[in-house]
C-alpha cells in the first residue's frame, strides 16, 4: 500500500482488526497504526501485531496527527464515542466511518461542518478479503484523502462510490445485507436437498460448496451472470426445469425486488 502518515482505528473489533489485518498484509507498517480499543483481550491481539493499542481516546499520544481516523465502532454508540476525536479535525485528516445507518450530517454535526468525512458500507465478506465497500465523501474531502480511504478500504476487497449520498441505502439493501441472502439461499438450497433424499450433512455441504463455487467462477470469469446461467442450462434440461420455476412471474426476481425495496427503506428509516 501507498498511505503514508498515521492511521487511527476507533474499534478493534471483526471488522476493525479484518481491515488492520488487510493493511498489515499489504505492506502498512504496525509502527504507523494507532488502535483504540476498550476490550482487553482485543487489545493483546492487536498489540501482537505491533500497532499501539489503547483502551481509550486519552491514551493516545498528545503528539499524535493521524491522516486517516477509521471509525468502527458500533452505529449506536458513535455519538457517544466520536466526540472524544474532535481534536483530530484538520484540513489534513479524513473520517473514515464504515458504520452502518450514520449519515455524513450527522458526523459533520458532532466534528464540526469542516470535517472531511467519508461514509462507507463495506460487508461480513471483508473478513476474509473478499469484502465489497462503497463510499461516498462530503465536500471537504480532497482527492488524495479519497484515494487514503478508497485504498485502505480495498485492503479486504472490492471498492467503489458514489457522489449522491441517497444511494447508500440501496449499496446498504444490496451488498451490505446480501450476503444474509446468501446464506439464507444455501440453507433452503440445502433444505430443499433434504427434501430430495439427500443425507443432512451431504446436502448442507454441497449447497454450501455449489454457492461459494459459482461465485467463484463469477468472479474469474468476467462473464456477465446472465451468461453464465445460460451457459450451464441445456434446452430440456434438469437445470431448465428449475429456472421455469425461478424465473416466472411470481419467482425469485420479483421477490428479491421486494427484499431490497424493504431493506432499503429500512435504512433510509435507521438513517433517520
Amino acid at each position: 500500500m501507498t498511505i503514508q502518515g498515521t492511521l487511527l482505528l476507533v474499534g478493534g473489533g471483526k471488522m476493525g482488526g479484518a481491515l488492520l489485518e488487510g493493511w498489515l498484509a499489504r505492506g502498512v507498517e504496525a509502527s504507523s497504526v494507532h488502535v483504540v480499543e476498550p476490550g482487553e483481550e482485543a487489545r493483546k491481539v492487536l498489540a501482537a501485531h505491533g500497532v499501539n493499542a489503547v483502551a481509550a481516546a486519552e491514551e493516545l499520544p498528545a503528539e499524535l496527527r493521524p491522516g486517516v481516523v477509521i471509525l468502527a465502532v458500533k452505529p449506536q454508540v458513535m455519538d457517544k464515542v466520536v466526540p472524544d476525536y474532535r481534536r483530530f479535525v484538520a484540513p489534513d485528516t479524513v473520517f473514515l466511518s464504515i458504520a452502518a445507518g450514520r449519515t455524513i450530517a450527522s458526523f459533520e454535526a458532532i466534528l464540526g461542518s469542516g470535517a472531511a468525512v467519508v461514509r462507507s458500507i463495506p460487508n461480513t465478506p471483508s473478513a476474509v478479503g473478499r469484502g465489497v465497500t462503497v463510499l461516498c465523501a462530503n465536500a471537504n474531502v480532497g482527492a488524495e484523502q479519497k484515494d487514503a480511504c478508497d485504498e485502505l478500504l480495498r485492503g479486504v476487497g472490492e471498492t467503489g462510490w458514489v457522489e449522491d449520498e441517497s444511494l447508500i441505502d440501496a449499496v446498504t439493501a444490496v451488498s451490505g445485507s446480501g450476503p444474509a441472502y446468501v446464506f439464507y439461499m444455501i440453507e433452503c438450497l440445502a433444505a430443499a436437498g433434504i427434501d430430495a433424499g439427500l443425507p443432512e450433512d451431504l446436502a448442507t455441504r454441497i449447497a454450501s460448496a455449489t454457492v461459494s463455487g459459482a461465485g467463484e467462477l463469477a468472479r474469474r470469469s468476467g462473464e456477465p451472470a446472465a451468461q453464465l446461467r445460460r451457459n450451464v442450462t441445456s434446452p430440456g434440461g434438469t437445470t431448465e426445469a428449475a429456472l421455469n420455476v425461478l424465473m416466472a412471474d411470481d419467482g425469485l426476481e420479483p421477490l428479491m425486488r421486494k427484499a431490497v425495496a424493504a431493506a432499503a427503506r429500512r435504512s433510509r428509516e435507521l438513517a433517520g
